[in-house]
């Protein structure tokens, strides 16, 4: 199974290195948008998520703040790498009053799967249409999405973006983010349930998917 799986990683990151090529040779130009900066308002969204779930960012206002993790590609290295750092986390993360979403444009099906694969204790948005990418100013001549986080605060404007893209220390970097931006955290820290749990409603914090 590990074999498998790291087959599809190669082939997919493969797959995707040609397509951004391709793409970005005939466009010859980004599509990211607008780059969205600290104290902007952050465009609002309803997304479906890797557990069959529609988040819509603007329910989340007045409750909890917002981290939304932008990666270009399901199944590829870096990203498998991302999202288990950010899961390696989860537990630090659960403490803070904070929504913590993945990000692509990837089909919901495809995100169900990569979820799945990797036990993702959190949500992954699909915006296949990639409105919501360009509406962030994520999107890239490539066609897929730089590797960007967005802290949202309760008022739904951007608290800061972490352009870096450290794969590796992810999770690590999230933490230190959420204390830097003194997101409060809660007084009781929420369980997670089987794999693929994820946050519930806006202050509700984890659930079955």
């Amino acid at each position: 199974m590990q074999l498998l799986m790291a087959l599809r990683v190669a082939a997919t990151s493969a797959a995707a290195t040609i397509v951004g090529i391709s793409r970005a040779l005939v466009s010859r130009r980004s599509d990211r948008g607008a780059q969205l900066r600290e104290g902007d308002p952050a465009p609002d969204f309803a997304l479906t998520a890797s557990n069959g779930r529609v988040y819509q960012l603007s329910s989340y206002r007045g409750k909890q703040a917002v981290v939304l993790a932008w990666f270009p590609k399901a199944f590829t290295g870096g990203c498998t790498q991302q999202c288990l750092s950010l899961a390696s986390g989860q537990a630090s993360f659960a403490r803070y009053e904070a929504a913590v979403f993945g990000a692509n444009v990837d089909g919901v099906e495809t995100n169900r799967r990569f979820a799945a694969s990797l036990g993702l204790p959190f949500p992954i948005l699909s915006d296949p249409s990639r409105t919501v990418a360009r509406a962030y100013g994520v999107l890239g001549a490539s066609g897929f999405p730089s590797r960007w986080t967005f802290y949202i605060g309760t008022d739904g404007r951007v608290l800061a973006v972490d352009r870096a893209g450290d794969t590796a220390k992810h999770g690590d970097t999230l933490i230190r983010m959420l204390d830097a931006l003194g997101i409060p955290k809660r007084s009781a820290v929420p369980t997670a349930g089987a794999a693929g749990a994820s946050q519930a409603d806006p202050g509700s914090g984890w659930s079955d998917s």
